[in-house]
């Protein structure tokens, strides 16, 4: 039984102004439109919401309007921590846990890989000085190493507030974890989620939820009912929507807060502005309004109601 509740986890995105400011309203809205969707498993500040640009007055800013948002039965708020260093890391998860939070989302240090050794310290460092908290872990390429199920095997039996893991890397990714560490949540992207399914109980993190929560919860639904054939035919519609409304885009290589603002902008909301923190590239109206046509002629089975 894994130590984390299975669900559908999304990414509340950040909006800025033209001067790099939080636009606060825009943000509340966002998160309240979340809920609305019936998404209570959220987060800020994963690398869609630009969690590794943030300084600390943004940082607490955020967290602070965050938590105002997030108060109520059943919902299930947590914070991402990017940072270079241990200290870092663990000093915003202190300012977010004294605000009331107790879920936090964290990656490796990045300067350089960890090593065995530095791996479990940095597990021991940063959930051991929170054991009231919980932690998931986010294992991408960008921190250097990617762990693999060996890995979180010598981690679930050290750390007990490790309880779930955000992953990418489809069918042979999702076979290891799954065997070697099926005591956390994994929580799996669209492509990866229907492969884990196959071998047990994991979690949907989902990239379009915000644009299309009827469909995010249809291939959720079928996976955890085991309904094979339908979770096969829902992942296939997925990547094929996927490589047609946004394909073009793709091709540039923007980093992921890019295509995610694109994708909370075709759930219906105008507002959400598409630019990035300084220096990263974020796409134009007209690139965002091609991609709005080619979903709405092509996939209207995507579109929201409210758009």
């Amino acid at each position: 039984m894994p130590r984390y509740p299975q669900a559908i986890l999304v990414s509340c995105e950040i909006p800025w102004d033209e001067q790099e400011n939080l636009m606060e309203d825009v943000f509340r809205r966002e998160v309240r439109q979340t809920l609305e969707n019936g998404f209570n498993h959220l987060y800020i500040f994963g690398t869609a919401g630009e969690g590794y640009a943030v300084d600390t007055f943004r940082f607490r800013q955020i967290v602070q309007v965050f938590y105002d948002e997030t108060r109520g039965a059943d919902i299930h708020p947590m914070v991402g921590v990017i940072g270079l260093s241990t200290a870092n890391i663990v000093e915003r998860i202190q300012y977010a846990y004294e605000t009331g939070f107790r879920v936090f989302q964290i990656s490796l240090p990045c300067w350089e890989a960890v090593n065995d050794t530095e791996l479990m310290t940095f597990f021991r460092d940063v959930c051991g000085n929170f054991p009231a908290a919980k932690f998931l872990h986010y294992n991408l390429s960008r921190t250097k190493r990617v762990l693999l199920g060996p890995d979180y095997r010598r981690l679930v039996d050290k750390i007990p507030n490790l309880v779930a893991t955000k992953n990418g890397g489809g069918l042979a990714r999702a076979n290891d974890l799954m065997t070697h560490a099926p005591e956390l949540q994994h929580f799996f992207d669209e492509v990866t989620f229907p492969h884990g399914c196959l071998r047990g109980e994991c979690s949907l993190l989902s990239s379009f939820g915000p644009m299309s929560p009827h469909q995010a919860r249809a291939l959720f639904e079928a996976g955890r009912d085991q309904d094979l054939e339908r979770l096969m035919r829902l992942q296939q519609e997925c990547h094929l929507m996927c490589q047609n409304v946004l394909g073009p885009l793709l091709k540039e290589g923007r980093i992921d807060g890019a295509y995610d603002k694109i994708v909370v902008r075709l759930g219906g909301m105008d507002e959400m502005p598409l630019r990035l923190l300084s220096p990263y590239q974020g796409f134009t109206e007209e690139e965002y309004q091609e991609c709005k046509r080619v979903l709405h002629e092509q996939y209207p089975d995507w579109v929201t109601e409210e758009m």
